[in-house]
């Protein structure tokens, strides 16, 4: 039978009809009509965060490491712009998210009130769709919608904008209706083209020096796609690299994994790159921070590109075939395809691979004072990795090292920010990512500038009783900017030196956390197995080396062929061959 609703208790029957467990949110004067119906409300969870940007990366989090959407709830005004970073950052690494955000009543929209924003202006180029909803009748269309949208096709962030008069105002609710949506506007291709499966099928038996380059479309389609990865690759013996946000896609101890590719990917990944006739990238973007100077790019190849997103398609890198579609149905359809046909022989090809992985671009210099950050890494896989923890990271140095000395063999188990790079990113990641697996290990490496960016949620994990481990590379710079001045300005460090940290320590106990310092090799092992052995959270301060650079490393509007290594260093210098890249 129908009833009489509000839209606000509308909004939360909807939310749990869509399977809803968290809500990430912070309340305010223009959503505190949905905050009276979380009251009362057992079925949806509401996280506090402590701030609304939090909110967003938490939620980003969630998703990412369960495969559901996000769900973040704040209000108007100051309470939408705070969440536009984690919105922005969301739509640029294709995570699903659904942000629901107050706003003034319908009849002061327009007359610059009291906490007003144009949330549907200022999130027009950040979000896949938005709403601004002015008739409560249109709620449960839209917000079932929303999640169409943020969740199939490419996934990413939608917003749904409330203004306060309509969260109270009465709506016809019939809990029986199970009425088809009234709108089909998005209805993404998820199989390729016969024709184009079979073309693919036979560029790729032709091939000698073929490559998979992969990205997070591949995660973002689901578990399914990471095993028909596999099984391609085992039907074709193709050596496979990955982007950043494709990372766990492919086991990284496997014996063709070439290792993260681009600005700072390995030596034999950039150069089977540029060397291969066929590269089949899959669920990628062409990311300027893979393809470097584009008219160096892979110059000899054919290229295909499989990606659900039809604007991403020829958009950088002309494309030789193009196949709309979703990464699991293709690489499906694929494999099928493929049968029961020999791979062709790619000895020579591998042999090149070999000759190239034979100069270890991830050796570095030894310290005999100091902790070497790549070595603190190193360290922290061999002792988590039977735990299969999952790992986020803040932006900078830190979460260069963590994806080339980390290795991940699982989908879902690496959180970072990877189109927006955003600094603050990975300790509400993690939270996000502890709610939705409880019992995992959840680790964010963190460097000791990024972490101060949204340290307040530390609060949001005691609150919540969440073991969410923190391991901080703390060599006192903002060390990617200190990189990049040292390479590029001639060491003028304008503004990169953390002139006033906190004691990590002590902050730790302040928020009830357990806090650990690390300064010296010989405690590094000591110091990781008392953090993951703590039943609680816990912040572990890792003293390392202050002026470790992070190689390998191409210089930006460089080719991959123009690799900086550390045997490009002479007493702690660029060469003059090396300056001239950079």
């Amino acid at each position: 039978m129908a009833e009489e609703r509000s839209g606000a208790s509308i909004l939360i029957e909807c939310l749990v009809r869509e399977g809803v467990e968290f809500v990430f949110g912070y309340p305010g004067g223009a959503v505190l009509p949905i905050y009276d119906e979380l009251f009362a409300d057992t079925r949806v969870r509401h996280i506090l965060v402590r701030h609304e940007a939090g909110a967003a990366h938490a939620a980003e989090g969630y998703a990412r490491s369960t495969g559901k959407p996000g769900v973040v709830l704040v209000t108007s005004g100051p309470g939408a712009t705070n969440a536009v970073t984690g919105i922005a950052d969301a739509f640029m690494d294709s995570i699903p998210m659904v942000v629901i955000t107050g706003q003034v009543p319908t009849a002061l929209i327009g007359t610059d009130a009291f906490q007003e924003a144009d949330t549907v202006g200022i999130t027009r180029h950040c979000t896949k769709h938005n709403y601004l909803v002015k008739d409560p009748t249109q709620l449960r269309a839209t917000i079932e919608e929303a999640f169409r949208i943020a969740t199939t096709g490419r996934p990413g962030p939608v917003v749904i904008d409330i203004p306060k008069d309509v969260q109270i105002a009465l709506a016809s609710w019939d809990d029986q209706d199970t009425a088809p949506l009234p709108s089909s506007r998005y209805a993404p291709p998820v199989e390729g083209e016969a024709d184009e499966i079979s073309q693919a099928v036979e560029m790729l038996a032709a091939a000698e020096r073929p490559i998979f380059y992969t990205g997070g479309g591949v995660i973002n389609s689901g578990p399914e796609a990471s095993a028909l990865l596999r099984r391609l690759q085992d039907l074709t013996g193709a050596p496979v690299t990955s982007t950043l946000m494709g990372l766990g896609a492919f086991p990284s101890d496997h014996p063709d994994w070439l290792g993260m590719l681009g600005m700072h990917g390995t030596y034999e990944a950039n150069m089977a790159m540029n060397r291969c006739d066929l590269m089949v990238c899959i669920g990628a973007r062409f990311d300027d921070r893979v393809t470097g100077r584009l008219d160096a790019f892979s110059p000899d190849s054919k290229k295909i590109h499989i990606d659900i997103d039809r604007s991403s398609i020829n958009k950088t890198v002309p494309v030789d075939l193009a196949i709309l579609g979703d990464c699991t149905h293709v690489l499906r359809q694929l494999t099928a395809a493929w049968g029961v046909r020999r791979p062709r022989d790619l000895g020579e090809w591998k042999a090149r691979i070999a000759g190239w992985r034979a100069c270890e671009c991830l050796a570095y210099p030894p310290s005999s004072t100091e902790i070497m950050p790549q070595k603190a890494i190193e360290r922290l896989f061999a002792l988590t990795r039977d735990r299969r923890p999952i790992i986020s990271t803040e932006v900078g140095q830190h979460q260069m090292w963590a994806a080339q000395y980390f290795g991940f063999s699982d989908p879902n188990r690496w959180l970072t920010s990877g189109g927006l790079g955003t600094m603050g990113y990975g300790l509400p990641a993690a939270i996000g990512a502890q709610l939705g697996n409880p019992q995992a290990l959840v680790i964010d490496i963190a460097g000791e500038a990024s972490i101060q960016m949204n340290i307040q949620e530390l609060g949001t994990a005691s609150q919540y009783r969440l073991p969410v481990k923190i391991f901080i590379l703390n060599n006192e710079y903002m060390g990617m900017v200190r990189q990049w001045q040292e390479l590029t300005y001639e060491s003028r460090y304008s503004n990169s030196y953390s002139d006033s940290l906190p004691d990590f320590v002590k902050l730790a106990e302040a928020y009830g956390w357990k806090g650990i310092r690390i300064e010296n090799e010989a405690d590094l092992d000591a110091g990781i197995l008392a953090m993951i052995e703590h039943d609680g959270p816990v912040v572990v301060d890792c003293l390392v080396s202050k002026e470790a650079n992070c190689f390998p490393m191409i210089p930006s509007g460089a080719a991959h062929t123009d690799m900086l290594l550390y045997g490009d260093l002479v007493s702690g210098t660029m060469d003059d061959e090396a300056k001239a890249l950079v």
